[in-house]
């Protein structure tokens, strides 16, 4: 997507280890104009896919799947990293490493919100590993769902991470595709 692309040149920062920061329009500060653009990109690529519900990882991924959703006409439910005391005793949780965040998080979906009957599509702010996508992926699958497509803004295609999601058998998209970070260049694929 171009417009995506060409802020992630203009604002983004490259901070090496393949960290790209993106706080200015993606994960502090978010420009509701781009993610609307993003979210009309997501439904004109996964429309036909049967989509019920929109899952996402708290906090980055909302923006994304929010606009998404609204663009399809379908709730969003976000995997929280920590437990509120509104949440039931009951939850499916499930455990991911953050790149970012340098440690393992929790995800937690409340089964009042996921259920059996529900065709998953999942968006996220980014693909790397792909572990944060799998562990939505796993609380899908425990709530007895059916995963039916994957939706990054951005994807760092030398991560590996479309390779890890492979197995699910779903379509993956990214807007933005990155395939290298090197001597402080990013590169898109074309």
């Amino acid at each position: 997507m171009k417009e995506l692309k060409e802020r992630i040149l203009q604002e983004g920062k490259n901070l090496g280890n393949g960290i790209l920061k993106v706080d200015g329009f993606i994960n502090h500060q978010v420009d509701p104009a781009l993610m609307d653009a993003c979210g009309r990109e997501f439904e004109r690529r996964f429309r036909d896919v049967g989509a019920t519900k929109v899952l996402t990882a708290e906090i980055s991924g909302i923006a994304p799947a929010v606009m998404t959703a609204l663009h399809m006409g379908l709730p969003v439910v976000y995997a929280r990293k920590t437990k509120p005391i509104t949440m039931p005793d009951q939850v499916f949780l499930t455990l991911s490493p953050s790149h970012t965040k340098g440690r393992t998080v929790e995800l937690i979906v409340s089964p009042e919100y996921l259920g059996g009957a529900e065709r998953v599509l999942i968006i996220d702010d980014f693909l790397a590993s792909g572990a944060t996508i799998l562990g939505l992926a796993r609380l899908a699958n425990t709530a007895g769902a059916r995963l039916v497509g994957i939706g990054a803004l951005v994807e760092k295609s030398f991560e590996g991470g479309r390779q890890a999601l492979a197995h699910l058998g779903v379509p993956i998209e990214s807007l933005a595709c990155i395939v290298s970070m090197e001597d402080d260049c990013i590169r898109f694929t074309e």
